[in-house]
């Protein structure tokens, strides 16, 4: 069973045949000189971790974890690659404590009872507290995480959990308020590069029985995406395809086809970053799906963060689709949601069907212009106080002060719009939004007109061109009859004025 770090779990833990003494381990496997190279590298101290420099302070939870203290329950949570486990076995190793670690891919109930009915007896009898490391704990279903409560309430158990779905969705509440929750970073390019440089001179990897070109470092930080366990895979199988080849040189055209990617030219911290990014949003908002959906894919096997993309349709959606396809915000955040639930490499189907929908919808950049215009208004001076019918009026005093005196209710009116002041006395009459034409806005853009003369009290035109039924004002026809067709020009306008 393959773990999400830097080494592989066992099967379930039981209660071992020989009581384990202090700094048993029960669950990991033993590492051997053939053993992968991201096991063969996994730190041997604490000191040796890098790229969670925020957890690594003087007195810091997972210091005091490492360190043997005060034991606390703790649940790691992190991407995978940025060494949940890799923490798990620095605890293993490094603290007087019988350690037994089991994944939640595998174990059941039965094997957390035995572990803790054993951690039990050993307590009673004097022996070492045990710590409990619970691989992929998020899916342990709701009976499964219930059954370590009174364990790690009563300490008869120290837990430690990893995952890496968002614990305040996957985790029950009672067991994540009995840990505490340490995030971990993915590991930046910097922290990557560095393991992969130590990977090569390192006795425990290829002892500098090889050299590592500067373009195939490159490419196989950017393959990585920010998890070492990939990136020490990567090399591993570049090193074995260098001395098949007898040369003592890892070059970019063994790196590629050693891991069979090949090498895109694009850097996340450079130019070429900010380039195919321009490029994609350019094509959405072109219209062109297929040439985004080819950024995408260039962003994607270059190693991009699928958050950051994911990020930027969120933000496309509103931008530049806007009111023409309301559902298209939705369509994003749903894909950003996948992107963290579901992860790589799965969760490019859920980014792939989100660029096809805004590529391909009507767009409107009605909502960036109407912010822009009102911030600007803001930064400039503009506006004033809240008018006196729009005041809170719900506490003690507040209707002495003259709040919300005359305020008309709209939901009173038929209609369910009312005229009355909203904006400050110096913006009344501004218009920020201007509907586009296009898609869903179009009807927007019938409707606005109408709201906008109702609620400023101004009066109906004198004549009305021939043309199309009047407009419904949320939902309602202005005749009150509920739909598009019930009334004549003039009856609206009559029913309007009435109303106001």
């Amino acid at each position: 069973m393959e773990s999400d770090a830097l080494f592989s779990l066992g099967g379930p833990a039981a209660a071992p045949s020989a009581p384990a003494g202090p700094g048993g381990v029960d669950g990991f496997g033993a590492v051997g000189q053939d053993s992968p190279l991201p096991v063969r590298m996994r730190p041997a101290s604490i000191d040796e971790l890098v790229g969670q420099d925020h957890l690594l302070a003087p007195g810091a939870p997972l210091r005091q974890l490492v360190g043997g203290g005060a034991p606390m329950s703790v649940i790691l949570w992190g991407p995978p690659g940025s060494g949940k486990t890799t923490i798990a076995h620095l605890v293993a190793g490094a603290t007087d404590r019988r350690f037994v670690a089991m994944s939640a891919l595998n174990a059941g109930v039965k094997d957390v009872r035995a572990v803790i009915d054993t951690a039990r007896r050993q307590r009673r009898a004097g022996g070492p507290q045990t710590v409990l490391f619970i691989d992929e704990v998020h899916r342990f279903s709701k009976t499964q995480q219930d059954s370590l409560l009174a364990a790690v309430e009563d300490r008869t158990v120290t837990l430690l959990a990893a995952t890496t779905e968002n614990p305040y969705f996957s985790v029950i509440s009672p067991l994540l308020s009995r840990c505490v929750l340490l995030t971990l970073q993915p590991l930046d390019d910097t922290a990557v590069r560095g393991l992969l440089r130590r990977a090569v001179a390192d006795e425990r990897g290829l002892a500098g029985a090889l050299t590592l070109e500067t373009e195939a470092e490159d490419h196989l930080v950017r393959l990585a995406g920010g998890d070492v366990r990939k990136a020490l895979t990567a090399l591993e199988a570049a090193a074995a395809s260098a001395t098949a080849l007898g040369t003592g040189r890892i070059d970019l055209a063994t790196a590629e086809q050693a891991v069979d990617v090949a090498a895109v030219r694009y850097d996340r911290d450079g130019d070429a970053h900010y380039d195919v990014t321009s490029a994609f949003i350019k094509s959405m908002r072109g219209s062109d799906v297929d040439a985004a959906l080819h950024w995408l894919a260039r962003m994607l096997v270059a190693g991009e963060d699928a958050r950051f993309i994911a990020r930027r349709l969120v933000i496309f959606a509103s931008e530049d689709v806007g009111m023409a396809d309301p559902t298209a915000l939705g369509v994003a955040t749903a894909a950003a949601h996948a992107v963290e639930y579901v992860g790589l490499p799965e969760a490019q189907l859920n980014l792939a069907q989100a660029v096809i929908h805004l590529a391909t919808a009507p767009k409107s950049n009605s909502a960036t212009s109407a912010i822009g215009a009102a911030v600007a208004d803001v930064r400039a001076g503009r506006g004033g106080p809240v008018p006196r019918g729009l005041r809170d009026a719900h506490y003690a005093g507040a209707r002495g002060l003259g709040h919300g005196t005359g305020y008309r209710y709209p939901h009173d009116d038929q209609r369910g719009v009312v005229t009355q002041q909203y904006a400050p006395d110096d913006l009344v009459g501004t218009d920020y939004y201007r509907p586009s034409g296009h898609g869903a806005e179009r009807s927007v853009a019938a409707r606005l007109p109408l709201l906008r003369r109702i609620v400023r009290g101004l009066p109906a035109p004198a004549s009305r061109p021939e043309g199309p039924a009047p407009v419904a004002v949320n939902g309602r026809h202005p005749s009150g009859t509920g739909h598009a067709g019930g009334a004549d020009e003039g009856g609206a306008d009559a029913v309007e004025e009435g109303q106001q």
